[in-house]
């Protein structure tokens, strides 16, 4: 079956005061319909870099990106992109910014509104409506950027550190919210951090990327099944992979391995 993503040895250099500086040099990486995969690495390795590719943000300068057979030339709406900022319209209650996106794709006002309410009670802020953005914590705004993002119905969701500006606590529980959404709603997820718990609690496979230039250093296979309750993170399995993540994030070195073949995640 083919990739629904495939990442085939793109590169990508900048112009940094007439210097050429290497982003990304040679990376491939297939990813399964329905798989989720978060992306670690050091600062520098060029992971925001590869998501905005695959978003149609910025173009390779050699290889290229493939969703559904097809070559990323520019952004799409089979692609929902949620960033650290939770860049919501202030002026918008939760409701309307939800709307926002079908509200510019034409879908008529009952079945926004019916799309909209499904969304906000998936990510549980059914209480929050009709509420501003400003009164909302910086979690909630996050679950809306989340709930906007699902309801335009993208097939593939690029998530660059949606939790990172979030305290501990709140961390946990959307990246459990998060799940829990995926597993109803199934959406293939591409996820970035720094945080080697977040990466494996939440992927199929993590990728480890090494930096300057960015690359693909390992990938890892995340056998824990799903659903994933809090008491995963005290399991020895858990902490298995984790100190392999961690490893292989932190002593780098040697040359980019070949890419395994992404397996489909078991529910």
């Amino acid at each position: 079956m083919d990739a629904k993503i495939s990442v085939q040895r793109v590169s990508k250099t900048f112009d940094l005061a007439g210097q050429e500086f290497a982003a990304l040099r040679d990376v491939s990486l297939d990813i399964a319909d329905n798989e989720f995969v978060t992306v670690v690495g050091p600062s520098g390795c060029g992971k925001t870099t590869l998501m905005n590719i695959l978003a149609g943000l910025e173009h390779a300068s050699a290889g290229r990106a493939l969703v559904d057979g097809r070559e990323v030339t520019g952004p799409g709406p089979d692609r929902g992109v949620i960033f650290q900022q939770y860049a919501l319209f202030p002026w918008l209650t939760v409701r309307k910014n939800v709307e926002f996106g079908l509200r510019e794709q034409g879908v008529g006002r009952r079945e926004r509104r019916e799309r909209a309410e499904h969304f906000i009670r998936l990510v549980g802020l059914e209480q929050f409506a009709d509420a501003l953005p400003k009164t909302l914590s910086g979690g909630m705004r996050q679950r809306c950027a989340i709930a906007r993002a699902y309801a335009v119905n993208p097939s593939i969701l690029l998530m660059d550190e949606p939790f990172g500006a979030l305290d501990a606590l709140t961390r946990v529980t959307l990246q459990e919210q998060l799940l829990q959404a995926w597993s109803e709603e199934r959406r293939t997820v591409l996820f970035i951090t720094h945080d080697v718990d977040e990466a494996v609690f939440l992927a199929n496979r993590v990728v480890v990327m090494a930096a300057r230039p960015g690359r693909v250093h390992d990938v890892i296979d995340v056998g824990l099944p799903y659903p994933r309750p809090e008491e995963v993170r005290l399991s020895p399995e858990f902490a298995a992979l984790r100190n392999r993540v961690w490893r292989a994030v932190h002593h780098q070195d040697g040359d980019p391995i070949a890419v395994p073949q992404p397996s489909f995640p078991t529910a």
